[in-house]
């Protein structure tokens, strides 16, 4: 594996932190449900009362689910796996959090689906870059070495180079699309995860940029964002059929990204997910009209589309 410069230098973490043509999809392991966990998590955001209203503007296949399932998990993996997808990057909200807890099964499914995992370090109350130095030293310790930091911009560079360089062993991207500034924080790489704000224009530049500065260039390419049902926000980028995606993924391929992030698998209150979604009439959307397909097949329309662009991303880099 090489490093972001192709020095012939091994990326550190192996088996989990793979070299360039990488695809790693965010994952969020915080929907719960009455029955399974006392209370309903998530689906009931913004006043709705699930399982027949819920926080998305779109409708599970599997309904309002809990991630404690481990039968919804185990199959959650294996559609990931299936689109030809390497890695789940799990949602974690830092010790003592819902998430934290559902980690360790979902790493289990994970892996046996034959997928690597990583951490998305959201930006959790209290969170520094000099506490989380004892936390990622025990996930680490699971075998877990990739860590993509959201919101990496509000503390300072220097706070996080004393972190990267404590950690040698491990791989943390940065949430910014400014190469110099993950450089001065002494990160291995940089991710964009926003996909209402970067339509993929600028990766091509971006990622040139980031080969100067010896950064692994992870763009994140998604569908769409509409998160109106779940938080009021009426900011939209429309999926457009497809296009939004496609559009993303070529400008990720043309960039010759070193990993492609997918924004995401479930994220289901933004809007940005690819898990499947079913016709269930107003005042939910559903993937019908997504390339050309409709009913079922238009299920699970962004999956296998997916799964198309990996394999061209692969013929392009050479995996």
């Amino acid at each position: 594996m090489l490093s972001a410069a192709g020095s012939g230098i091994a990326s550190p973490g192996s088996p989990n932190g793979a070299g360039t043509g990488e695809v790693a999809i965010f994952y969020y392991p915080w929907y719960g449900t009455a029955a399974m966990d006392g209370a309903w998590q998530h689906w009931q955001q913004n006043g709705n009362a699930p399982p027949t209203q819920i926080a998305s503007n779109w409708f599970p296949v599997r309904g309002p689910y809990s991630s404690s399932d481990a039968g919804v998990v185990q199959a959650q993996m294996r559609e990931i796996a299936s689109a030809g997808v390497q890695t789940v990057i799990v949602s974690w909200w830092g010790p003592g959090s819902v998430e934290a807890a559902r980690l360790p099964r979902v790493a289990r499914l994970a892996r046996a689906a034959g997928l690597r995992v990583a951490v998305h370090v959201e930006p959790y109350p209290g969170r520094t870059p000099a506490g989380l130095a004892p936390q990622l030293r025990t996930l680490a310790a699971t075998g877990i070495t990739d860590f993509y930091v959201y919101d990496s911009t509000t503390s300072s560079d220097s706070d996080w180079r004393a972190l990267n360089k404590a950690l040698p062993a491990l791989r943390l991207f940065a949430n910014t699309g400014l190469p110099g500034k993950a450089a001065a924080g002494g990160f291995a790489g940089l991710y964009t995860y926003d996909v209402r704000i970067y339509d993929g224009s600028s990766f091509p530049r971006m990622c040139a940029s980031a080969r100067m500065h010896d950064l692994l260039c992870a763009p994140s390419v998604g569908p769409g964002f509409d998160a109106e049902r779940a938080t009021g926000d009426t900011r939209v980028r429309s999926r457009a059929d497809g296009a939004t995606y496609d559009g993303m993924w070529r400008a990720a391929v043309r960039a010759a990204a070193d990993v492609v992030t997918i924004t995401s698998y479930n994220e289901w209150h933004e809007g940005t997910q690819i898990e499947p979604a079913r016709a269930v009439g107003p005042p939910y959307l559903s993937y019908d009209g997504a390339y050309g397909l409709t009913g079922r097949a238009a299920q699970r329309a962004y999956l296998d589309r997916t799964a198309i662009w990996v394999r061209r991303y692969r013929a392009r880099v050479g995996r």
